[in-house]
């Protein structure tokens, strides 16, 4: 397997991980990004849309110039956190990467932009004469792909890419991601006094509690999931009901299974609320699109080729989130999301085997030296 330096990995990403970045508030992360690839020699450009989402930085295209005859390509990251991801603390226990148990660790998804960083240093020790590489980092990834949504691709040279950010082992190659929509119910009733005259009023509480009884939720088949995230309403105890407001959502592998459950979701909130004497408003949001590739896609060949020339055999997995991915390949850019190796994301648990860590870098560096000598 090819030799990555990992006390030079383990020691950008112990860097990264101690800047503040919780989602909104990555303006720090990203002007130690600017300055960290711009002295290694990369064009750094802000895409100028932290106007548009309201967050704390732009997404950053830092791009690696190469043979203009061998095709360009990306990889992408994000750069913000979950919370409670500010004053991290890294402990460092059986060659594995901890926090102190107060706050994530933030291996999601500063791993991944570690990894790009020792991917220009092996590119400039080893000398490959590699075509251009374009490093994507986006924020507000963690707020429902804030930052990936507003990036406009056309700023790309590139038609493909490898998003890091997916946990597990190293070896894993997402070929399939759901399609997700966000729903919101907003289920009107009669308000009267609850204790003087109840049959007067129609409680928007009980439309929601017998809408949810009869609705599909939680597994649906093997591709499609819905969920009742949220649930708000009510003034006091003595008035009855009369506004709710529920999120909710659906998500499938399958875009038709997606629609279809989206479809029965608003049907019966509608249906119930109107034989209920009472009313249903229904908004859907497609938050991204799915994607499903075969081992045969362009992406997945190329990692997949990447992981057999180190000795890891491809896994190819189907997953149940989204990820930036999702919203390149709905903008026309094939792109598949690759494990790094950290685990138990979004908790205080999460952790970042170093074994991993440094086979997913090794796996990176082979994709950029597959796509260049083949």
């Amino acid at each position: 397997m090819l030799e990555v330096n990992e006390d030079r990995l383990v020691s950008r990403f112990l860097e990264l991980i101690k800047i503040n970045s919780e989602t909104r508030h990555e303006a720090l992360i990203q002007e130690y990004l600017k300055k960290e690839f711009s002295l290694l020699g990369l064009t750094v450009e802000e895409d100028q849309t932290s106007g548009e989402t309201g967050f704390g930085a732009n997404n950053l295209i830092c791009t690696l110039n190469g043979n203009p005859e061998i095709e360009p390509f990306f990889f992408s990251c994000h750069m913000d956190t979950v919370a409670p991801g500010n004053e991290i603390k890294p402990v460092i226990k059986d060659k594995t990467i901890y926090s102190d148990g107060t706050t994530i660790l933030g291996a999601d998804d500063k791993a991944g932009i570690a990894i790009m960083f020792e991917i220009i240093h092996l590119l400039k020790e080893r000398k490959l004469a590699h075509g251009t590489i374009e490093f994507i980092i986006s924020v507000g990834e963690e707020s429902g792909l804030v930052g990936a949504n507003a990036f406009d691709v056309q700023q790309l040279s590139s038609s493909f890419g490898f998003v890091l950010d997916t946990g597990g082992p190293v070896g894993s190659i997402t070929v399939g991601s759901p399609t997700q929509y966000r729903i919101e119910a907003i289920l009107t009733g009669v308000t009267a006094h609850a204790g003087v005259a109840p049959e007067k009023g129609v409680s928007a509480a009980q439309i929601a509690a017998s809408a949810i009884h009869q609705m599909k939720l939680g597994r649906i088949d093997a591709e499609t999931t819905a969920n009742i995230g949220f649930i708000n309403g009510g003034v006091a105890t003595n008035i009855v009901m009369d506004r709710l407001e529920i999120i909710a959502e659906a998500r499938s592998v399958n875009a038709d299974s997606c629609e279809a459950q989206v479809a029965h979701m608003i049907e019966t909130f509608e249906r119930v609320a109107t034989e209920m004497g009472g009313k249903a408003a229904v908004i859907t949001e497609k938050k991204y699109n799915g994607y499903r590739f075969t081992p045969e896609t362009n992406v997945v060949k190329i990692a997949a080729k990447a992981l057999t020339n180190i000795g890891i055999k491809p896994n190819y997995q189907v997953s149940g989130g989204g990820s930036d991915a999702n919203v390149f390949n709905g903008k026309g850019k094939e792109t598949t999301n690759l494990a790094i190796g950290y685990e138990k994301i979004h908790t205080v648990h999460e952790y970042l085997p170093i074994a991993e860590f440094t086979k997913a870098a090794a796996m990176a560096y082979q994709i950029v030296e597959e796509i260049t000598l083949n």
